[in-house]
């Protein structure tokens, strides 16, 4: 059925790619790997966003949200980092659209590839931290060997490698950094063209302290991620 496979696919244990010398087959077993927690993840994005979609259909037909719905919404803002409760459920709905939404599944494995080694840094082997995520609470994470002397930031740790997607997923779709990342992602929707990694790559400029040079690593990536998926 189809809940045990996610529930499978949400468990799934982090491989020890550090064994794996040659570099094509590196590279296929990792996105191999990746691409099913990915496309989880979007699926469990994706199905708040229906809900909302159906939602907003009603309130355009002049119908509006009984106390179950309402209560539904809130939680769903909650989660989506939306602290006034107070806006009516029409623009609610308006604003958590522009932060409800999937990331392509290229830029997913891209990044976590890039920001990971392929799966073999020590935070993703010790932290099952695919995407160097950051906390600042004392024992979050791993405290990096060279972190500069004063500093008080840790790399997350997470139960699960899939807890690692969801957790940049919601990074992206809620983070300041990042609005401009949605922004373009509704752009794209509402002009009816193809949400990809490339499309969103340059918007990716403050994920790291390299910015352009990051995101010419990541265009780089997605140019020859294309072309492997193209063989």
């Amino acid at each position: 059925m189809w809940w045990l496979n996610t529930s499978r696919v949400e468990s799934a244990k982090l491989p020890d790619f550090k064994i794996i010398r040659d570099i094509p087959e590196l590279k296929t077993r990792f996105f191999g790997f990746l691409e099913p927690l990915a496309k989880a993840a979007n699926q469990a994005v994706l199905d708040d966003r229906d809900w909302l979609l159906q939602l907003k259909a009603e309130l355009d037909k002049g119908k509006q949200p009984g106390w179950i719905k309402q209560r539904s919404l809130n939680h769903i803002a909650d989660r989506y980092g939306l602290d006034d409760k107070e806006s009516a459920p029409s623009e609610l709905v308006k604003q958590l659209l522009l932060r409800v939404d999937t990331i392509p599944i290229s830029l997913i494995l891209v990044q976590a590839a890039a920001e990971s080694g392929w799966g073999r840094s020590r935070f993703a082997r010790q932290g099952n931290n695919l995407f160097g995520e950051w906390c600042y609470t004392k024992g979050c994470g791993l405290v990096p060997k060279n972190r500069p002397v004063g500093a008080t930031h840790e790399v997350r740790a997470f139960n699960r490698p899939y807890d690692s997607v969801t957790s940049y997923l919601h990074t992206l779709n809620t983070h300041p950094a990042y609005k401009m990342l949605r922004q373009k992602r509704q752009a794209l929707r509402k002009a009816d063209r193809a949400v990809t990694g490339f499309a969103l790559a340059d918007t990716l400029i403050f994920y790291s302290e390299r910015r352009q040079a990051y995101v010419n690593e990541i265009k780089t990536m997605l140019r020859q991620y294309n072309q492997l998926m193209d063989k």
